[in-house]
């Protein structure tokens, strides 16, 4: 067994793939219209500690889980995207924080993170998370990538005025420049993969919003809630096959 193949048997992450990439927009476009249909549905003083209870209990799942599981890890995935999105919202609408700040508050959180994260584990490979610290790390980061390209992805919609299809256009084009750059001048794969995970947040959350919101805002007017529900079964199905390619890998091969 190689020592990477090693590394993925014992890792608590799922292995990088096309269809982990699928699924993490469809969470990211998800928690977006998820978080919009909660604020308006519902009062946001119940719904946001609600939102976050529900968040601590997927991590603890998470946490106790021996090895990696899809269902867990996804529902966690899930539920820090829309408890992000309310954090970045709640910075902006309830504190007046202008998208601006908050995208580099965000962005310097992360940087933090990511630095303290290298100093004390070596590494911030993915296929290293093996032990709960470097479980803690990685979660820390994953939150604060949502929280940040919520902000960033409502800056480049409103205050850069680019509406939000032409915010998903910008950063569908954006997610591309860590691929070529891996495949073409050597850049770090561990800086990839971090890079375009940041960039599938508003990639995802500008298309969900681009069908969620109204003619008005330059939406197509489908509204959050469906738009959720047709997500929500979308990653389902996407879980469903990742759980199944998981199983079977965890078969021992017969020579």
């Amino acid at each position: 067994m190689t020592r990477l193949a090693s590394a993925l048997r014992t890792s608590k992450v799922p292995e990088v793939s096309v269809l982990f990439w699928v699924t993490k927009v469809l969470t990211t476009g998800m928690g977006e219209t998820t978080s919009d249909f909660f604020a308006v549905s519902f009062d946001p003083v119940v719904v946001i500690p609600l939102t976050g209870l529900a968040l601590a209990v997927a991590l603890v799942l998470q946490f106790r889980a021996a090895v990696y599981s899809p269902w867990i890890y996804w529902l966690t995935a899930l539920l820090v995207s829309v408890f992000g999105t309310m954090a970045a919202d709640v910075a902006h609408v309830g504190l007046g924080v202008p998208y601006a700040v908050s995208t580099l508050v965000f962005a310097v959180v992360l940087a933090v993170i990511f630095v303290v994260w290298r100093h004390r584990e070596g590494t911030l490979s993915i296929h290293s998370i093996t032990t709960r610290r470097r479980e803690v790390f990685y979660w820390a980061a994953v939150l604060a990538t949502f929280a940040l390209g919520t902000a960033a992805g409502d800056l480049t919609a409103t205050v850069f005025d680019l509406g939000y299809l032409g915010s998903g256009i910008l950063f569908a084009v954006v997610i591309a420049v860590p691929a070529v750059a891996y495949a073409r001048f050597g850049l770090n794969p561990v800086a990839a993969f971090w890079f375009a995970y940041v960039v599938t947040r508003p990639l995802g959350a500008s298309f969900a919003d681009w069908m969620a919101v109204p003619p008005a805002r330059g939406g197509l007017g489908l509204g959050a809630g469906p738009v959720s529900l047709v997500a929500l079964v979308l990653i389902v199905v996407c879980v469903a096959v990742l759980a199944v390619r998981s199983r079977v890998a965890a078969v021992p091969r017969q020579n």
